[in-house]
């Protein structure tokens, strides 16, 4: 098998890397989630990037990020949020198995709580996020193999559930 046993997209408040590091350790694989590669390698945190260099820089780095983490072997992967927004990522994807972790906006904004750490959600946290998922519920449906509520369940159901569709 070539690349990530599984990528996660969906978006704040999904669940991506909490989910996935559940399914890493149920299938005995490494979790890896480009927003940590991302913080590391810059070294510091995504909303500095933000505020220090743009958004554009920002999502060079992503688009790095995820090229670099497709091409690594028996992962479980989780994408930051706005990971699908770029054309050459979403074709990227497309020989991988991929679910999208869909979330309603009030179950989003209630994990997310401020948002301090989320550049993108700063304002009200409720009318960004619902602006955000409105705009990218397409793409993360049109790169995703599956699709899993994660609204009032438990990381580990939901992990559960990606394993059935797995089998």
């Amino acid at each position: 098998m070539t690349g990530p046993v599984v990528v996660l997209v969906g978006p704040p408040g999904s669940g991506k890397s909490t989910v996935a590091k559940l399914l890493a350790a149920k299938l005995g694989k490494t979790h890896r989630d480009t927003d940590t590669d991302i913080e590391q390698q810059a070294g510091k945190p995504i909303s500095d990037i933000f505020v220090d260099s743009g958004e554009p820089a920002f999502r060079a780095l992503e688009r790095a990020a995820i090229v670099a983490a497709l091409s690594a072997d028996d992962i479980l992967l989780s994408l930051g949020g706005g990971a699908i927004l770029d054309p050459d990522t979403r074709a990227d994807l497309a020989g991988h198995t991929v679910v999208f972790l869909d979330v309603s906006v009030g179950e989003a904004a209630k994990r997310v709580g401020l948002g301090v750490a989320r550049p993108l959600l700063l304002g009200n946290v409720r009318t960004q996020l619902k602006n955000l998922m409105d705009a990218r519920r397409p793409l993360y449906a049109e790169v995703a193999k599956h699709t899993v509520s994660t609204d009032g369940r438990a990381p580990e159901e939901i992990a559960d559930e990606i394993l059935e569709q797995l089998a």
